[in-house]
């Protein structure tokens, strides 16, 4: 049986949280969970989130597939919904709906004049403070949440934006955001919420009543340039695989498709499997470390889909089957993003079915 798996440590995810909460001790967190949770397995990561004061998806298709694992943990759509039907099921599957354009707003007050029911739902207004992504204009903002506060269908309006550039800690555009937040909410009420991983660790004064923790959940650093070990995070996920035979090979001699990479001396090769087939980045560079028995070795020549090199040297004693560790504990996932051009985000989320995923509590 291939042995290339992810190991899924949900220990690491509550430490993860609680972390959080030290760093917001007054605010309520929000665990973000979004893209089978940054590529975690949405369903266990959100069955050992309980302890989180919300659970936040991206869209309807998630937050179905937690109620019917029987996740009875409060949940956000933050797209909001997209029609009258997936209006209706936030009712029924008792959702919180960001809402973040009119067409929504229009939705809820239709389906109001006509709705018979008790429950009620609990929104959350999105103000764009220059993401230019999701949300209102401040003119938009403000009526909006006016004809939600009137709606008889609404429980709670709470008040949101987003971050564009908190991981960044020199550029100033996080403090206009906070300042531009604070002053459209001022004397309208409801609770407040902007802060990502990066605003919880970097921008305090956008702690507010509410937090939005995601890759730092999974132990990961927001912060450009920072690895999650910074920050007393721990990896909750570590890539692994093994040692498929050993070749040596001589001076000037080549591996992988291309041959772009010669032996500059008598060498060992170990080869490893995994590839981009497995979520490994294609484009990490030659050099891209990987840990086999308490050491890094670098990577080698061309990842393939199956597989990948790594120079062994001709110092350590090595086994065909050693466990190799492309990720996680030992080496954390933004040091291969790195040497990827990439982000941990694309790394986690990237993992395929076809490697294994096995969950512990250690």
């Amino acid at each position: 049986m291939r042995s290339t798996k992810a190991i899924i440590n949900l220990k690491a995810v509550q430490h993860n949280l609680a972390v959080i909460r030290q760093f917001a001790p007054s605010s309520k967190v929000m665990a973000v969970i979004k893209a089978d949770a940054y590529g975690h397995g949405i369903v266990p990561i959100a069955q050992s989130l309980q302890q989180a004061d919300l659970i936040a998806v991206a869209c309807m298709y998630e937050a179905v597939k937690l109620r019917a694992a029987l996740v009875s943990s409060s949940i956000l759509l933050l797209e909001g919904f997209f029609d009258q039907g997936e209006l209706t099921q936030v009712i029924e599957l008792n959702l919180d709906t960001v809402v973040h354009q009119q067409k929504q707003v229009d939705e809820i007050i239709t389906l109001a004049k006509s709705y018979s029911g008790q429950k009620k739902i609990k929104v959350w207004l999105k103000l764009d403070t220059g993401m230019n992504r999701l949300g209102f204009n401040q003119q938009e903002f403000l009526a909006a949440y006016q004809s939600l506060n009137q709606c008889s269908l609404i429980e709670s309006v709470t008040l949101m934006s987003h971050f564009a550039c908190a991981d960044d800690i020199n550029n100033p555009m996080s403090q206009k955001q906070v300042k531009q937040f604070e002053a459209v909410c001022q004397g309208l009420s409801g609770e407040l919420s902007i802060a990502n991983s990066a605003g919880i660790i970097a921008w305090p004064e956008s702690h507010f009543d509410w937090v939005r923790p995601g890759i730092a959940l999974f132990g990961c650093s927001p912060m450009l340039g920072f690895d999650g070990l910074a920050h007393h995070f721990e990896p909750v996920m570590t890539l692994q695989s093994q040692l498929i035979t050993i070749r040596n090979i001589s001076v000037g001699e080549s591996v992988g498709y291309g041959a772009n990479w010669q032996a500059k001396s008598e060498t060992r090769l170990g080869i490893v499997a995994i590839g981009y087939g497995d979520g490994y980045p294609r484009h990490a560079e030659e050099g891209t470390p990987v840990w086999i028995n308490g050491k890094t070795y670098p990577l080698v020549g061309k990842v393939s889909m199956d597989m990948l090199a790594v120079d062994l040297g001709n110092e350590d004693e090595f086994s065909i089957g050693e466990q190799v560790i492309l990720w996680g504990e030992k080496l954390p996932v933004e040091i291969i993003a790195r040497h990827s051009r990439t982000i941990a985000y694309t790394l986690l989320c990237g993992v395929t079915s076809r490697v294994s995923f096995e969950y512990i509590q250690v």
